[in-house]
């Protein structure tokens, strides 16, 4: 099939963050090498080998995979406009760095979370602030002019100070893009039985660290151009756009998900199973009501108006009359818009507004 958006999942990682609920592989490198045929192979049944706008590659830790197979993977990959990776501080080498840009990657998205060392530790995570600083260096030194720092705010133990010595630190480094998510618990979790108390009572400030992370990072220059996610010299995440933009995409790797006409579909989560050539894929049909209701909620998180042509069937009259009465919306026919203020109640809004 044609697609213009490839996402493909590398699982493998040192050790599973107790907050982490991806699909992931711990003690399995010797499966690297087979891993990547297996990705070779799905990729020749799924895409007809023509060129793509973006390819994503997450995980996972992508740069945990052994180096040989990460680059055998990237060069059998298709052209690309914009080829980003997701990477773990430790595993930057200047090595890495390199042989990533000769392999075509041109934008790297580098997991940070936190500069405090006692988060850091609360995470599970084993990078220092000194590891982010230098695997920054390392890929500015190979020649990478558009880097991604991903930051967690609502950290149990973390204060207002901490979370503004994170966003000073982030901009000092110069990124081109700067994700801030919230952290999210997955009840059940050993993370949220060891810090569920902590997390309940944090949740009641989340909005005011969402604040204070939005006028940081808009004082020092980065546009809002998405709910979690700034940019500076127009270089958003073109991949995580075109989710956000509802186009289709095709997922390739252990528990990846494709969204491909009226169809979702997620490969089976299993490994083993993977490597045999058996996806056992989970297929939800989308009728055109539930792509008309995710179009709304998505495209709402971004900073541009929304064009409703086709979607006004998936809004509630009344819902969006309120929240326009309350400046939380604009809605000026052809398009449709939050406020500010809407856009930091977010999702809350969005659910008034949609049918």
């Amino acid at each position: 099939m044609s697609v213009r958006h490839l996402y493909v999942h590398l699982p493998f990682c040192a050790h599973r963050c107790g907050y982490c609920d991806f699909v992931t592989a711990t003690g399995r490198d010797h499966m690297h090498g087979a891993y990547v045929d297996a990705l070779l192979r799905e990729l020749a049944e799924e895409h007809d080998s023509g060129a793509v706008d973006t390819i994503f590659l997450g995980g996972g830790t992508p740069t945990y995979t052994a180096l040989p197979e990460l680059l055998r993977l990237l060069r059998a990959l298709p052209p690309a406009d914009e080829l980003t990776v997701e990477a773990n501080p430790e595993t930057v080498s200047p090595e890495l760095a390199r042989e990533l840009r000769s392999a075509g990657v041109n934008r790297v998205s580098l997991g940070a979370q936190t500069f405090q060392p006692h988060l850091l530790r609360v995470l599970e995570r084993r990078a220092t602030p000194r590891d982010v600083e230098r695997a920054f260096g390392h890929l500015r030194e190979a020649g990478f002019d558009n880097l991604s720092l991903d930051l967690i705010y609502g950290i149990p133990g973390q204060t207002p100070e901490h979370l503004a010595a994170d966003l000073e630190r982030a901009v000092a480094l110069g990124p081109e893009h700067i994700s801030a998510y919230e952290l999210e618990a997955k009840p059940g979790t050993r993370f949220t039985i060891a810090h569920g108390r902590e997390l309940e009572r944090q949740a009641e400030q989340m909005e005011d660290y969402f604040e204070r992370v939005v006028t940081a990072l808009t004082a020092a220059g980065y546009r809002w151009y998405e709910t979690a996610n700034f940019c500076r010299d127009g270089k958003r995440a073109e991949h995580n756009l075109a989710y956000w933009l509802g186009r289709d995409y095709l997922g390739i790797g252990v528990g990846a998900v494709s969204t491909l006409g009226s169809e979702r579909r997620r490969n089976t989560p299993k490994i083993a199973q993977y490597l045999q050539g058996d996806y056992d894929r989970e297929i939800e049909l989308l009728d055109d009501d539930t792509r008309s209701r995710e179009r709304v909620m998505l495209g709402l998180r971004l900073d541009e108006p929304l064009a409703v042509d086709g979607l006004r069937s998936a809004l509630d009259a009344d819902g969006l009359a309120h929240a326009e009465r309350l400046g939380l919306a604009v809605d000026r026919g052809e398009t449709l818009a939050l406020t500010r203020r809407g856009r930091f109640l977010g999702g809350g809004v969005t659910a008034e507004i949609l049918a």
